[in-house]
């Protein structure tokens, strides 16, 4: 069970609050932050916030050149390589990192892709599954010394509200036997990434380190969603990614970068969340829990926050991966 109640607190932040204003005040000397996606849409600029409010922020980019040019003239950030589909490269970034013996006190596993075309890593794992979640699972899970060692640590998970179009299938996660769907695929991996924050809260507590899963909002000027057909995500799709909503909803609107960047910062920082965990957060609040069969196009669904369903996609990842944490 988690202790952390699925439903709103009343922060005092909502929809169009922007990052800058979530981590006024908040002071990140001698803190030491991983943000995976650091380079692009609401990875870089979550990046920048942190690095802005002192923390030591590492950014792991497959593409290093992009990565420069994006970071350049920022302060307190630094660059290394790293490609979650590829589980070496996974294995030696953490084994720098671990060897550099800082403590990390916050790790947000922003990088994604969304909706491509049907892909498969080397192992053969669908690359929205292998990405979005089996690759920060593993690096979570080879990082977790230094999370340990923190004392007082939070992991964040860059889920979406496409949690909502459906859960994880645990007979054909990579869709070997099932008709591949682009988006009950990347619906599959935000569901897991909120399961995983879901478990990963309930095992790390006793070690300080809590875990929330972040709906950011819809932003179409990241370039999350560059795969489809034609090469390009609609910003249709973004808004309705395969599902009817109600349309009077605020959830339907767009956000700036700087808006989506907010809720990943707020649970990253944020004291109000002392002592919480376990739970599914959007517009900087934890968001409400709400029946399988909603409209509502926010508020999440009860595949994504089932206990057993958490510790059952754990043992999954165990198993796809080969990778076990060392509590």
């Amino acid at each position: 069970m988690r202790n952390t109640i699925q439903a709103p607190i009343n922060s005092g932040y909502g929809f169009s609050t922007a990052s800058k204003e979530v981590i006024e005040n908040i002071n990140l000397q001698g803190k030491v932050a991983i943000v995976t996606g650091g380079y692009s849409g609401i990875g870089l600029e979550t990046a920048k916030v942190l690095a802005q409010a002192g923390a030591t922020v590492i950014v792991p980019a497959r593409n290093i050149e992009k990565a420069k040019s994006a970071v350049e003239g920022i302060q307190n950030i630094e660059l290394e390589t790293l490609d979650l589909m590829d589980p070496s490269s996974i294995d030696r970034f953490a084994e720098r990192f671990i060897a550099s013996k800082r403590q990390l006190n916050i790790l947000i596993n922003s990088a994604g892709i969304m909706a491509p075309p049907l892909m498969r890593d080397n192992r053969g794992y669908e690359s929205q599954f292998s990405t979005n979640h089996l690759g920060h699972f593993q690096l979570t899970a080879r990082l977790w010394p230094a999370l340990k060692k923190a004392g007082n640590a939070r992991v964040v998970a860059v889920s979406s509200r496409a949690q909502r179009l459906g859960g994880v299938n645990f007979e054909d996660p990579n869709f070997e036997k099932t008709e591949y769907d682009r988006w009950k695929a990347y619906a599959q991996s935000k569901s897991a990434n909120v399961l995983f924050a879901v478990e990963l809260d309930r095992l790390g507590r006793e070690y300080g380190v809590r875990a929330f899963a972040v709906h950011p909002g819809l932003i179409p000027t990241t370039d999350l969603g560059r795969f489809s057909l034609d090469g390009k995500v609609t910003t249709q799709e973004i808004k309705n990614d395969g599902k009817k909503t109600d349309t009077k909803e605020q959830a339907n609107e767009f956000k700036t970068i700087d808006q989506g960047a907010a809720t990943s910062v707020w649970c990253a920082t944020n004291p109000v969340l002392n002592g919480m965990g376990g739970v599914y957060c959007e517009d900087c609040d934890i968001a409400e829990s709400v029946q399988s069969d909603s409209m509502k196009g926010n508020g999440v669904r009860p595949w994504a926050i089932d206990s057993e369903l958490a510790k059952k996609l754990w043992e999954l990842s165990e198993n796809l991966t080969n990778v076990k944490f060392s509590f």
